[in-house]
């Protein structure tokens, strides 16, 4: 078989071992060979873009300012995770949706071939270690990404998910950053972005992962979608196309192309994890909420913002009373001096008890504790689970000051605070269960942020709205915010209005709350306005 072509032959006649006599063992070894072979040349076919079969396939996580800022987050390094070989698929194949799944999303994408072998190359001697450029198409699940946990095994390792090809170009005559991506879906494009001013630029990406294995000579690594990948359904036909517009010839991969089609066999339960899809796995296949058909994302505006500051947490703590939430404050915490009202959304921080063995991996170095006081967010407040321990520290004033000066609405913590004094000079909101001189590790471990805690006896989630005053801590679920706040307001207009009355002279009886006759004075009070 010559390179980059693939061919097939089915074993037929006497020579297969159907056909063979009883006895026949040279006519049944015959057919057993020819199956062989046959099945050898389909999957040789499988390969027919590439040199071979690769040894490794390595694709990265994210590498495209586009797909990053679609994402939501641009990561400071590249990362990874590995593809199987057995996933190759060549250009014209057919890919089966699994059974069960609904967001099966294409990725077109750049490969990179390696020809000589890569360990420990710089920067820039790391291109000449790419043999060939060409099309992929990193098809996943998002139905299955849950169980992966990152790994990308059941999600992306399936047969068919990474057709490669159909044509190679020479790596030597095309510049890294003059590389252009486009993916088509039933004709219509979908992905067109260039390598021109990439994250990670290529040479990068090669170098810094042969710091870590041996790059071999037939290696694939996998660089990333530009924004634009979403789900296809079965019927649809993707295409992709590598170009090197600017290059002597315009050299070009030509168009890798998938069908996709509808499978059959339906996974069993009783091996292994089933496709469960959520809102999040389907905004992040369809690669936003409005393109998935779900509502929008909970977003704390600055008129919402304003309506809490002005919404006391008792009247807001009512309000969630009348709809069944009586668990939603946060207890046994109190403002340090000077500390005024917080509103925000939380950014949890989790700490379990001390033990030393967990002390000694955890507590040093980039902790979880000091991640989250690097990361949080403008406006947002850290919830700090500290099973309600006042012996020691939970912050001291060189996180707040870290956190104030990232725009932090707030800290809450059911723990103690370390430098009391000089956390409250910072001028950052703090609630704490009290001041202790002894620093996290005396109790904590600082094990883990962004997760659901459990703070002063209230659970809170990620993207909680918090509110904090002089009455207490309140958590209100993202989507009740608005409707909580506004009869919070009116309430207040209501009360305010009764407290008149009172000191005009008139009894509470009738008055607090307000009989038919006083609301039917209030609401002329307030037509009249």
């Amino acid at each position: 078989m010559t390179q980059g072509q693939g061919s097939t032959s089915t074993p037929s006649g006497t020579n297969s071992p159907a056909a063979a006599g009883p006895g026949d063992s040279r006519a049944a070894g015959q057919g057993a060979a020819d199956a062989r072979a046959a099945g050898q040349d389909a999957a040789d076919a499988r390969f027919s873009g590439l040199p071979g079969r690769p040894g490794k396939i390595i694709a990265v996580h994210l590498a495209y300012p586009s797909r990053a800022d679609q994402r939501g987050r641009r990561p400071a390094a590249p990362s990874y995770f590995l593809k199987p070989s057995s996933s190759v698929a060549a250009s014209g194949s057919e890919l089966a949706r699994p059974a069960g799944t609904e967001l099966l999303a294409f990725e077109g994408e750049v490969a990179l071939v390696i020809g000589e072998p890569a360990r420990h190359v710089s920067r820039e001697d790391a291109w000449g270690h790419v043999a060939f450029v060409t099309a992929s198409n990193d098809f996943g699940v998002y139905d299955l990404r849950a169980a992966d946990k990152g790994s990308n095994i059941r999600s992306k390792g399936g047969d068919g998910f990474t057709p490669i090809g159909p044509g190679l170009i020479d790596a030597s005559t095309v510049d890294p950053e003059g590389l252009r991506v486009r993916t088509w879906v039933d004709g219509e494009l979908a992905q067109d972005d260039t390598t021109e001013g990439l994250l990670f630029p290529f040479p990068q990406i090669v170098a810094d992962l042969s710091q870590h294995l041996t790059l071999e000579t037939g290696d694939v690594i996998l660089t990333g979608t530009p924004a634009g990948s979403s789900v296809v359904s079965p019927g649809s036909t993707v295409e992709v196309e590598v170009d090197a517009p600017t290059a002597p010839g315009s050299p070009t991969s030509g168009r890798l192309v998938t069908r996709i089609t509808q499978g059959e066999q339906e996974f069993d339960g009783s091996l292994g994890t089933l496709p469960k899809a959520d809102d999040h796995q389907r905004a992040e296949a369809w690669g936003s909420r409005e393109e998935a058909g779900l509502p929008p994302a909970f977003e704390l505006t600055a008129e919402l913002r304003e309506k809490l500051h002005r919404a006391p947490a008792a009247g807001l703590s009512a309000q969630l009373r009348k709809r069944g939430l009586n668990e939603v404050s946060i207890d046994g915490v109190r403002p340090l001096p000077g500390a005024g009202k917080i509103v925000g959304t939380a950014k949890t921080l989790r700490f379990l008890p001390r033990r030393e063995d967990l002390f000694e991996k955890h507590g040093g170095g980039f902790n979880a504790q000091k991640k989250a006081f690097d990361s949080v967010a403008e406006g947002e407040v850290i919830v700090i689970e500290a099973r309600g321990e006042t012996g020691s520290g939970t912050l001291g004033d060189i996180l707040a000051l870290r956190a104030q000066a990232r725009g932090a609405a707030g800290v809450v913590t059911d723990g103690g605070v370390r430098d009391a004094e000089a956390v409250a000079a910072t001028g950052l909101p703090v609630y704490t269960a009290g001041p202790h001189p002894a620093v996290l590790g005396r109790r904590h471990v600082p094990w883990e942020s962004d997760v659901a805690v459990a703070c002063g006896g209230a659970a809170v989630l990620p993207g909680d709205v918090i509110v904090a005053d002089g009455d207490g801590v309140v958590v209100i679920p993202p989507h009740l915010v608005e409707e909580v706040v506004e009869a919070a307001l009116a309430q207040e207009e209501q009360d305010e209005w009764v407290a008149e009355q009172v000191r005009a002279g008139h009894p509470v009886d009738g008055l607090f709350p307000p009989n038919a006759e006083w609301k039917a004075k209030y609401e002329a009070f307030r037509s009249g306005q």
